[in-house]
């Protein structure tokens, strides 16, 4: 038997080892020097096989590998469950304005799984939410006090700002503020309140700011009025009314802090309390919205930490000037703007207009696909309870497990190694690497269905009620919010769902965390060589972990604290070493487009692709060590062991995009494209171009390399 399952095991590995060699032999250009510009040795041919498809903005590998999960997750969303499937009797309405209740209270201990599928099943049922047409989202309005824009009705004396405000935050929408329960970042173990400015209706301030951005607003014009229009808009200031209200949010926009602003959370945070809030802006009535969002009666000495004090002040401002009406209409669109998808395809239709003139995405993506993501992000939990049960390995977690150990290793050596460092920074830094909290895989308690249950117990779902059901989704997120108040921090816990393709490092937790979804082909694979999974998931792992020591992470102690722990000598050669990346990266223009990459928001990400990229190569060298008979190679590819794992790092970044979404990204993502994430870290590496030889001042060798970690 044991001769049996060994040869099963070696034809495995080698089908896996010629599908991988075959994958990355048709994305490689052999023709391109890999020393002039590796992106394009390795990618080069990628363009050739895929185009974006038309219900995308960018299709890549991580977008491929998300596709594969998504099928997974269909097929499990699918299967049968134990509650028989409903008619599409759509007679019994609920009554909407039950969600408004600071006391909302629902109790239904059934399985958490079924509550994921009906979930699906109920976004799947397009014939009954097209009967049910606006309906839902129309009545809801007027249980908030009607949307001026589409209402004749409305009038000043029903304005209640600070009614609505709090009503929309138990609906989890964050609108001119931003507030949550959270860990205080100078005493990662309790939770205290948070606020900070708001988000925008485009994807930042400079939509609003920039005159290049014209056909932008004029496009979210457009959008508002179909939207207004599908409502049932019954005015004749409807026009008047979006103007009001765009420009309202230009005002808005131009008062938020920029990025640059908050580069340094250290200047902007504010620790306060409820009393000292209200005393310094007495024109919100503070006590009376933390008591509504909160289900209770608030002490005034809690604390807070406040991220936009400025901004706060020019906020009351600009309200005080703002005709109600205005207010009344940006307030219930911003919640419109999110529930709009919850509705029947003449909604979905108009978003898709409005995503084809901010992205460039040509048409909406299939049903099943929506409603996987839907799902998954509303129900991720119980949904992710179902994927690790049927398809997670265990043997991915302990060998990935042993992979994050070696990384760490490597890191530690590599601190040892920095000369700029002074030898108590560098104790701290090893005291907070040692104590990085590390989740692989999926919390625990997923496994055990009394706790997943216990969860949802306050998720009420019914296959005919969409709308309805996310709704009461959005309640069960603030009531968790609630339930935090007064308590300590259980930093064991991650609220991350298993079946997403990302990673991730918690600055506030110390703690890196890689979801079950992330660990598959071409970042993971048990039957790859070692030089691809560490030149795909050791990466990864390398990146989160380098997070912790990054700009902003570098600012929080080995417990998640905010705290000053280097010295000024060190901070300084920081600050140098990262002017260096800053200017490095902000000097690359994406080939056909005018627009740097900016090398300041990009900075943390760019340090974490450097750092994870020089660790995970030490880690697998050192694994080579320890295995020096070990076959590193693959059928079909003439190259070493080393150079797969540069070549796996690569290709993890082949890709394309359209130009819309680009040109959206370059303003406001805070990665920098993933051609220049292969070419600015390999650039800097000494090991790449001693592995592929790459003569001194050739482009992929410059002599001037900028090295952080």
């Amino acid at each position: 038997m044991y001769g049996i399952s060994g040869l099963r095991k070696t034809l495995q590995t080698i089908s896996n080892w010629n599908k991988a060699s075959r994958i990355m032999r048709k994305y490689m250009n052999t023709d391109v020097n890999p020393c002039e510009n590796f992106y394009e040795y390795a990618c080069g041919n990628w363009k050739n096989y895929y185009d974006v498809p038309p219900d995308k903005a960018v299709y890549d590998t991580f977008e491929m590998v998300r596709e594969n999960l998504y099928i997974v997750l269909k097929e499990l969303l699918e299967s049968d469950y134990s509650e028989k499937p409903q008619d599409d009797d759509i007679s019994d309405y609920h009554d909407l304005k039950d969600f408004l209740n600071e006391n909302y209270e629902v109790y239904d201990p059934s399985d958490a799984t079924d509550k994921a599928k009906k979930f699906y099943r109920s976004c799947m049922k397009e014939g009954t939410i097209n009967k049910r047409g606006e309906k839902p989202l129309g009545k809801l309005l007027e249980d908030l006090g009607g949307w001026p824009l589409i209402t004749s009705s409305w009038k000043k004396s029903d304005f209640d700002f600070m009614w609505l405000l709090s009503r929309l935050r138990l609906l989890n929408n964050d609108i001119l503020i931003s507030q949550w329960i959270g860990p205080d970042i100078k005493n990662s173990n309790k939770y205290i309140i948070h606020i900070d400015q708001t988000t925008l209706g485009l994807p930042n301030r400079d939509y609003f700011l920039d005159s290049r951005n014209v056909k932008f607003i004029k496009a979210y014009k457009s959008f508002i009025l179909s939207i207004a229009n599908l409502l049932g808009s019954q005015t004749s200031t409807t026009l008047e009314d979006i103007e009001d209200l765009v420009q309202f949010e230009t005002r808005l926009a131009s008062i938020t802090y920029s990025a640059e602003e908050r580069g340094n959370i250290t200047e902007v945070y504010l620790r306060t309390t409820v009393e000292t809030l209200a005393n310094h802006f007495p024109n919100f009535a503070w006590e009376s919205y933390f008591t509504a969002v909160l289900g209770k009666e608030i002490d005034l000495t809690y604390p807070v930490a406040c991220y936009c004090a400025r901004y706060l002040h020019q906020l009351l401002n600009l309200l005080n000037k703002t005709n109600p009406r205005v207010i009344q209409n940006y307030l219930l669109w911003r919640f419109v703007r999110h529930r709009t998808q919850n509705l029947d395809y003449r909604f979905m239709e108009s978003v898709q207009k409005f995503y084809h003139a901010l992205f460039g995405r040509e048409k909406q993506p299939p049903r099943w696909q929506f409603c996987v993501l839907q799902t998954n992000t509303n129900m991720g939990m119980a949904l992710g309870s179902l994927f690790i049960r049927h398809y997670f390995d265990k043997n991915s977690k302990s060998d990935t497990t042993k992979i994050t150990e070696n990384l760490i290793q490597a890191f530690l050596d590599m601190l040892q190694e920095k000369e700029w460092l002074d030898r108590q920074t560098k104790d701290f830094a090893q005291i907070k690497i040692n104590n990085m909290d590390l989740k692989i895989g999926f919390p625990n308690f997923l496994l055990n269905a009394t706790e997943l249950n216990l969860k949802y117990r306050d998720v009420k779902i019914e296959e005919n009620f969409f709308f309805e059901n996310v709704l009461s989704i959005l309640r069960h997120s603030s009531l968790d919010e609630q339930k935090k108040i007064g308590l300590y921090v259980n930093k064991s816990m991650w609220n991350t769902p298993p079946a997403v393709v990302n990673a991730y490092y918690s600055r506030n937790k110390n703690q890196i965390l890689f979801p079950a979804g992330i660990l598959q082909p071409p970042f993971y694979h048990k039957h790859f060589p070692k030089a691809l999974n560490y030149g795909g998931i050791g990466v990864v792992i390398g990146h989160e972990i380098t997070h912790g020591f990054d700009d902003k992470g570098r600012l929080f102690d080995h417990k998640g604290n905010l705290q000053l722990w280097w010295k000024n000598s060190a901070i300084e050669k920081f600050y140098e070493k990262s002017k260096c990346m800053i200017d490095q990266y902000g000097k690359y223009v994406l080939p056909g487009l005018k627009i740097p990459v900016d090398g300041f928001i990009t900075q943390g990400e760019n340090i974490a692709d450097n750092g994870g990229l020089k660790q995970a190569y030490k880690a697998y060298e050192k694994w080579l060590g320890d295995n020096p008979n070990a076959d590193e190679s693959l059928p079909g590819l003439n190259m070493t062991g080393p150079q797969l794992f540069f070549l796996n790092f690569a290709q993890v970044w082949c890709g394309k995009q359209r130009t819309e979404i680009t040109q959206s990204r370059l303003k406001t993502s805070v990665h920098s494209p993933g051609m220049f994430r292969v070419i600015g870290a390999l650039s800097n590496s000494e090991d790449f171009s001693s592995i592929f030889s790459c003569p001194l001042n050739s482009p992929m060798n410059p002599q001037h390399k900028c090295v952080l970690w």
